[in-house]
C-alpha cells in the first residue's frame, strides 16, 4: 500500500486512481501541434459513458471538435478562449432532457445480457415517469447531472493517460446549440478541452479543509 501526506501532515492510503484524482489540475496551455486519433477520442468517450445515470438513461452526447474549421466555428462563441484552438480536441458536452419513455430501450441490452430480468423493466419505467413526466426542471437537472458525471470520468481518464483537460462554462449556449445542430431536448452543459500539455500549467490548487465542508449526521 502506498501512502501520501494530506493537509494535516498525516499519511493516507493511496492507489493509482487516487493519485490521478489528486494530481489533476486545469490545463490552460496545450501543445498546439499535438493531435488525438479517432480511436483515442472514442476511448475517452467510451470511458465517459461508463459513468452513472439515473434509470440507466444515458442521456448525454459528446461532440468532438477537433478540425481547424470546427474549432474556428466554436472559438468566437466560446469567449475566444485560446484553449479552444490549442487543445487537440474540445468536447461539447451535451445533456439530453430526461425522458422516461426511453427506459425500456435503454434497459433492453441489460436484459439481453442477463443482468436484469425483463419483468423488472416496468418497475423502472413507472417511477421514472412519475419523476420526470411534465417536470421540466427535473428533466433539465438530470441532463446536467448526467453530462457532468460523464465529463468527470473523461477528465480523470485523460489525466491517467498523461493528457491535460479543462472544463469550461464560458460560452454562448444558444450559439453553440445553433451552430452545432443540437436537438430541442439537448443542452450544451459545458465544454471540455483535452490534449497534451505544454509548459506553464499550474499544479492542483489547494482545497478548503475537509473540516470546513464535512458534517456528520
Amino acid at each position: 500500500m502506498n501512502y501520501i501526506s494530506n493537509a494535516a501532515d498525516e499519511l493516507t492510503p493511496t492507489t493509482a486512481v487516487i493519485e490521478t484524482i489528486l494530481s489533476r489540475s486545469a490545463a490552460k496551455y496545450y501543445d498546439r501541434a499535438a493531435t488525438l486519433s479517432d480511436d483515442e477520442i472514442r476511448d475517452l468517450v467510451r470511458i465517459g459513458t461508463s459513468a452513472p445515470t439515473s434509470f440507466h438513461l444515458q442521456n448525454w452526447r459528446f461532440i468532438a471538435v477537433r478540425t481547424r474549421d470546427a474549432k474556428a466555428r466554436l472559438h468566437p462563441i466560446a469567449w475566444k478562449q485560446p484553449a479552444i484552438l490549442d487543445a487537440a480536441v474540445t468536447f461539447i458536452i451535451v445533456g439530453q432532457l430526461a425522458d422516461a419513455s426511453t427506459v425500456p430501450e435503454r434497459l433492453a441490452p441489460v436484459v439481453e445480457a442477463g443482468i436484469m430480468p425483463a419483468h423488472l423493466v416496468p418497475e423502472w419505467e413507472i417511477p421514472a415517469r412519475g419523476l420526470y413526466d411534465d417536470q421540466p426542471q427535473r428533466q433539465r437537472d438530470e441532463a446536467v447531472r448526467s453530462a457532468t458525471f460523464g465529463t468527470a470520468a473523461i477528465i480523470y481518464a485523460a489525466r491517467s493517460l498523461g493528457l491535460g483537460s479543462t472544463p469550461m462554462i464560458g460560452f454562448d449556449a444558444e450559439a453553440v446549440h445553433r451552430e452545432f445542430g443540437l436537438a430541442e431536448d439537448e443542452i450544451p452543459v459545458m465544454l471540455l478541452t483535452v490534449g497534451p500539455e505544454r509548459a506553464g500549467n499550474w499544479p492542483q490548487k489547494p482545497r478548503m479543509p475537509v473540516a470546513d465542508v464535512l458534517d456528520f449526521a
